[in-house]
């Protein structure tokens, strides 16, 4: 017996032994930008970046270290939990199962929780390969065509006011999805064909499309804005759509422009990119965009039951129609740089 027990708190000693070996470093820290391929630089930052061909375990540990990547993967992991949970609140009061009205509303928020997981494991695990690279990003922008579509679903079916209704309903939802598509198509070819270049066509191929996707979804918000009649009793849903106006410009901003890394280069590998600002304000944007479509949902039945009618199924079903050809054309746009790096299977 004392002989067993001997040999149990033997191994239990080696298995401890084990611990700091188990808790040390998967791989090495993160390393500056002359060690990593040309693909994975970023303007004004030289250091930060993690080594790649690691394991996907070491990758995936990466979320709980200091690396260039963390605070983008960290704001869209958060975000998606909150919506998540927001989800679960919601569906204790609204029955997306039963009630035709409500499919918009699901698919904003699904839409939603998609483009941000799709983004934090862009962030996260990009830095693989060349390769996985250009995959996790082509995958970023079928989340981000995606919600595009979901925006312009309900801004049109909860938000748009009667008069607005009447002048683009023979456009707006066949308009929205090509611009979805070619958003995302858009992006694929620019990240393939011009990655971080100033080049004009990368202009046009990737902020143009996005650009004209975003005026055409957010027309029925701001024509409701500029001919909201004076209240004694503000609009609730009136003043998020406002808020998630004033957020998403001053994220474009901020997307389109390198500050402030700019102002000093080599000093944010860690905290203050610009491309983090983006974020908080694309997060911020999206919280307040499902606010005001839910208290639309509640509070406009009258007005979008009658506009809408039945269409609701039709919507779902240019949804899945969106995410299909996005889809295929992500699928494509990697199977192109696969055979670009002469990628083979690991």
């Amino acid at each position: 017996m004392a002989t067993v027990v001997t040999e149990k708190l033997s191994r239990l000693f080696i298995n401890v032994r084990q611990v700091p070996q188990l808790l040390a470093p998967l791989s090495p820290p993160t390393v500056s930008s002359s060690e990593v391929p040309k693909v994975f630089w970023k303007p004004y930052i030289h250091t930060g970046y993690r080594p790649v061909q690691q394991t996907w375990r070491y990758y995936f540990s990466t979320l709980f270290q200091q690396h260039n990547e963390a605070i983008n993967v960290w704001t869209h992991l958060v975000a998606a939990l909150i919506l998540l949970l927001r989800f679960q609140q919601l569906s204790q009061r609204v029955d997306f199962g039963q009630d035709l009205h409500a499919q918009p509303l699901l698919i904003i928020i699904v839409a939603s929780i998609t483009y941000l997981t799709f983004s934090t494991l862009a962030h996260l695990l990009q830095a693989k390969s060349e390769f996985w690279h250009y995959s996790f990003f082509f995958m970023d922008y079928v989340g981000v065509a995606i919600y595009q579509y979901g925006s312009a679903l309900v801004h049109y079916y909860y938000a748009i006011e009667p008069s607005w209704h009447e002048k683009i309903k023979g456009f707006y939802m066949p308009a929205a999805v090509l611009l979805a598509w070619l958003s995302c198509a858009g992006s694929c070819y620019a990240k393939y064909r011009y990655h971080q270049s100033a080049h004009l066509l990368s202009w046009l191929c990737q902020e143009l499309p996005s650009g004209l996707a975003y005026m055409l979804d957010i027309s029925p918000v701001i024509h409701r804005i500029y001919t909201a009649p004076p209240s004694e009793q503000p609009d609730p849903a009136l003043l998020y759509h406002k808020c998630q106006v004033l957020f998403f410009l001053i994220g474009a901003f901020f997307f389109s422009q390198p500050y402030p890394e700019k102002w000093f280069p080599g000093k944010c590998h860690f905290f203050g990119q610009g491309h983090q600002i983006f974020h908080v304000c694309l997060v911020l944007c999206t919280l307040a965009q499902i606010e005001a479509v839910v208290l639309d949902y509640e509070s406009r039945r009258q007005i979008y039951s009658t506009l809408q009618g039945d269409l609701a199924h039709n919507f779902s079903a240019l949804c899945l129609f969106t995410v299909t050809c996005s889809v295929l054309t992500a699928a494509y746009m990697a199977r192109k740089v696969k055979n670009k790096l002469g990628f083979k299977e690991e």
